[in-house]
Order: C-alpha cells, then structure tokens, then sequence
C-alpha cells in the first residue's frame, strides 16, 4: 500500500469526524475537515505538518505557502499563522498529521549526531517535497494507537527517527540553528518561549532580552527578522488568539476573556480584537459558531 494512502486511512480511523484531536502521544494531534475553510489566525507551535488527503494554504506577514500530500509544512519556532483549508469535501476529507517538535530531544539527537554547525538563513516557515522515509515514520507512530501498551516504549524512537530525518533532510542546518542555545535562531527561540508562557502578564523588552541573551535592541532586530512581528505584537497575537479560543470552546464572555488573557481595559480589547479578526469578540464568536467551516482550520 501506498504510504500517502495508509497514513490517510490511519487518519481517518484514529481521527475526529472533524476539527482536530489530540492523541494519547502528546506530540501528536490529528486533523480533518469535509470542507474548506475560512482564514483563522492561531499559533502554530514548532511543527511537522504531514497532509495525506486534500491541501491547505498557510500565510506569515507577506510570506505564503501551499502544502498537500506532496509537499509537508515544517514550522521551526512557534508562529501566529494564518491558515485556511483549501481543498477538502466529505467524500475526499482534508486529513493530516501534526508531530510537534521536542526541542530537547532535538538538541541531545544534534549532540549525539555531531558534526559541524553551519549558518543557516532558511525560512521558519517553509514546505519541502514529500520524504517517504519521514511519511513512513509517520505512519508507524500513528499505527501505535492501535498499539496502546507500545506506545511508551516505541513512540519516543520514532519520534526521534522524525527528527533525524529532519536534520538530515534540506532544512538541517536550520534546525540545527534552533536547538543551539547561542546561535540568534535559538536566542528567540527561548524569547518566544518566555513569551508564550506568561502571554497575559506584562512583560518588560528587558526581562525578554535577558531571557534570550541578547540586548534590547539585538532582541528586536532579530525577533522582527524571524516572526515578522516585535515581541510586544507576537504577546498581543497569543493574547487575543487565546481569548478567541476561551469564548469559543469555554463559553467565556468578551470581558472575561479580556481579563483572562492579561486586558485590563474592555475598550482597549475589543479595539484590538477587531483589527486583528475583522470584528467586534462577540460578533466575531457568533460567526464562527454559525461556520461549520471553522473546526477544520484550527
């Protein structure tokens, strides 16, 4: 059987009916959609993206990218993208596997591997021809749900069979950039991290600098030059992409999920909400629970 084929046929069995799920590997989420999908802004954590039915269009700033069963999506830091399924219906769903990066397995695989480090100015955001060797992989890490007792022995092999074919594969040396603690990828690397887990406190340029190494203004430089946004644009982003989610999937009312993500002015929050998703939190949530074209995009 072809793999592509397989990897499908796996999707749709361990699968949601639509939207995406989480797996017992908590790495590992699968994804479908009968249908295409309106443009959805949300953080892509540092990803591989493998479809094997259907296509989906991915957009950073002015930079876009198409990928499908013949072309996979790799996400090397944590990104707000804009995303939208385009192609998929119910007869041929758009499914994919989404494997998220272990960073720390990453860097002691680099270790072990050896070899020289090499600058590297690739994309973090970038779509490369299929590998049968990576989709292979991907089909026997999926194959382990049907395997439970397995999967805490032999998914962490595999997974890590995925990084290596990452790091040998065209994008090597810039993984290679991202699990090094000194290199500029790595240094906004740990900016994003720190970031993303205190979104909703109020974060100083400075506290961020020293988190990564870097001065202020070195931090801006190269913040801007991998995200396409300053590190306060990337903090309002996951704020209000977070919100978005409380009043969607936990019922939280605009002003709740305001105060929730760090907004201490109701004004101030919905001014921003809508310039960032074409409409007011309450007029925007009634959209997108009247689409049946939504779940898909997450």
């Amino acid at each position: 059987m072809d793999r592509i084929q397989e990897l499908a046929e796996l999707i749709l069995r361990h699968g949601p009916t639509e939207g995406m799920a989480s797996t017992m590997m908590p790495r590992l989420s699968l994804i479908r959609a009968n249908g295409p999908t309106m443009p959805v802004t949300s953080v892509y954590e540092a990803s591989l993206c493998l479809i094997a039915q259907g296509s989906k269009r991915v957009s950073l700033a002015t930079r876009t990218v198409t990928y499908d069963a013949a072309r996979y999506l790799l996400v090397s830091v944590d990104l707000p993208l804009v995303g939208h399924i385009t192609e998929a219906s119910p007869s041929e769903p758009y499914l994919c596997c989404k494997v998220d990066l272990d960073l720390s397995a990453l860097a002691d695989l680099i270790i072990a591997e050896g070899g020289p480090s090499c600058r590297a100015d690739l994309p973090v955001l970038a779509v490369y021809p299929s590998d049968p060797d990576l989709v292979d992989a991907a089909c026997r890490l999926v194959r382990l749900l049907d395997q439970p007792a397995s999967i805490r022995t032999l998914a962490p092999l595999i997974e890590r069979e995925i990084l290596y074919r990452l790091l040998t594969g065209p994008h090597g040396p810039g993984l290679r950039q991202m699990a090094e603690a000194n290199s500029r990828l790595g240094q906004v690397t740990r900016a994003i991290a720190k970031i993303r887990s205190q979104f909703n406190k109020q974060l100083r340029i400075d506290d961020i600098a020293a988190t990564a190494g870097m001065s202020a203004s070195s931090l801006h430089e190269h913040f801007k030059a991998v995200t396409c946004m300053t590190p306060l644009e990337y903090q309002k982003q996951v704020r209000l992409q977070e919100a978005r989610r409380l009043m969607l999937a936990g019922g939280m009312s605009a002003g709740e999920a305001g105060f929730a993500v760090g907004y201490e002015s109701q004004s101030q929050f919905s001014r921003e909400y809508r310039r960032l998703f074409g409409a007011p939190p309450r007029r925007d949530i009634e959209r997108l629970h009247s689409s049946t074209s939504f779940a898909g995009a997450l």
